[in-house]
């Protein structure tokens, strides 16, 4: 019996469009399978069906038969699915309710009836499995981290079918392989688990099977290697080196505790005028903190920043310093709220000229008049990005501004990014776990490691990194 089969699966949600059509797609007990694609090509989709979320919570037309664990779902409750299919989103935040680790993993056993004495056994194993600690704050936790908790959450609840949905997205190098052992194991053990993911360098060598969906047609990829090889060649940097004197920003002694967490201990590093900048490190080490205060949002603890930018902005957050400033967040829910793709690059742009021209150059043409919420969370990922870099912001402070992006657009942001930088000369400071693109967004590097700088470089640091570090 197979754990996942969807049986000639045609989907469209105004009953008209179609975004899945005649979809044959199976996965068993006892195996890993990935799907990957494009980026809105209907890969969340499929998710939701398997998960009863369409036509559940989301309504839609469905043709075709979607079965799990032997029996067709159709008119089955949500409520009856989940007992069988656990489910990780993209959003950790979305999903995380609780304020201590503990309290959100038992969370899900309390509403499947658990005993007691079963619910502190879970929490036990899962955090020991995903490497995460129960007394744990969840609000002080690292991107990475959340999805670990998420990932622990949904793992505690012992379904059988585990669908994951981008779960490496932000996991740096030993985060996604410490997960992808446990799915592995998982795997091992009986359980079925499909992975939808574009980090497939991290991915690969764990599945069994591959599959890939395009234009809403799911195909099954034969030959691993070869499809590997061509997702997963590192980018080339094609950004001139402007060489533009002076300092932009220095940190001195930088120091962050949140609570008694203490985060960052001794951070010192400047940055020069014209600089792509990227800051490297594992989860938690403190990386989207650091880019919170350098860009006001955060105080230190203890330190420093002096900006060189303009004396008139002096040493606090406010309007006139955010128009200089740009900030794309880690999440990019949080930034968007505009009606339509078109009003959000619009909200902050320097003029509408220049706020069509980032349409065009993101390829957002086609989306400019959905709602950015309704969109998959690589396009709110190239929206986000687009409505900041709309104000021409001097500074462009990026947290994991790839993720969710197939190989190709992948390519095609890092090249965006570069060609603003070389027409703007901003200074783009950059927070990614992608081996892929890291050398090719940066002049120079900054390696944190346990609340202070390890290594502090040229672009070779982030080769270091990713592919030379034991």
């Amino acid at each position: 019996m197979r754990a996942i089969e969807l049986k000639n699966i045609s989907f469209s949600y105004d009953g008209t469009t179609k975004i899945l059509t005649h979809v044959n797609f199976s996965v068993e007990y006892g195996e890993v399978a990935l799907l990957s694609g494009l980026s809105g090509e209907g890969k969340s989709t499929l998710l939701s069906l398997i998960a009863g979320i369409i036509p559940n919570v989301i309504a839609g037309k469905v043709e075709g038969e979607v079965v799990v664990d032997g029996e067709n779902i159709k008119g089955k409750k949500m409520s009856e699915i989940c007992r069988k299919v656990g489910v990780v989103l993209q959003n950790a935040d979305s999903q995380i309710i609780q304020k201590i680790v503990e309290d959100e993993i038992a969370f899900g056993c309390e509403n499947f009836a658990f005993a007691p004495e079963k619910i502190e056994r879970q929490i036990g194993i899962v955090c020991a499995m995903l490497g995460i600690d129960r007394e744990w704050k969840t609000r002080t936790l690292s991107g990475g981290q959340k999805q670990r908790l998420i990932t622990a959450s949904t793992l505690a609840t012992g379904q059988k079918i585990l669908i994951l949905d981008e779960p490496l997205a932000n996991l740096d190098i030993n985060g996604a392989d410490f997960l992808m052992n446990t799915l592995r194991k998982l795997a091992g053990a009986g359980y079925a688990v499909l992975v939808v993911e574009h980090r497939l360098d991290m991915v690969l060598s764990y599945v069994d099977s591959v599959w890939n969906i395009r234009a809403g047609v799911v195909t099954k990829v034969e030959d691993k290697q070869a499809y590997l090889t061509s997702q997963t060649v590192v980018i080339a940097d094609k950004a001139e080196k402007h060489d533009k004197d002076g300092t932009l920003f220095e940190l001195k002694n930088i120091a962050y505790s949140a609570d008694v967490k203490e985060i960052l201990k001794n951070i010192s590093f400047s940055v020069n005028k014209d600089e792509r900048l990227l800051i490297l490190g594992e989860n938690g080490c403190g990386k989207t903190t650091l880019l919170r205060i350098i860009a006001r949002l955060n105080k230190p603890s203890g330190g420093t920043v002096n900006q060189f930018l303009d004396p008139k902005l002096g040493k606090r957050a406010s309007r006139k310093w955010f128009q200089r400033v740009g900030v794309v967040y880690q999440n990019p829910n949080y930034m968007l709220f505009m009606p339509t793709v078109e009003k959000e690059i619009l909200f902050g742009a320097k003029s509408e000229e220049y706020a069509r021209e980032m349409i065009k150059l993101f390829g957002l043409e086609k989306i400019k008049n959905r709602h950015p919420q309704s969109l998959s969370e690589g396009q709110k990922r190239r929206v986000s990005i687009a409505a900041v870099a709309a104000a021409m912001p001097d500074v462009l402070l990026l947290d994991e501004p790839t993720v969710g992006q197939d190989y190709s657009g992948l390519k095609s942001l890092v090249e965006i990014l570069n060609e603003l930088h070389d027409r703007t000369h901003n200074v783009m400071i950059t927070v990614t776990h992608d081996m892929r693109c890291a050398e090719a967004l940066c002049y120079k590097a900054v390696w944190i490691e346990n609340g202070i700088v390890k290594a502090e470089s040229g672009k070779e640091l982030a080769h270091t990194y990713f592919f030379e570090r034991t």
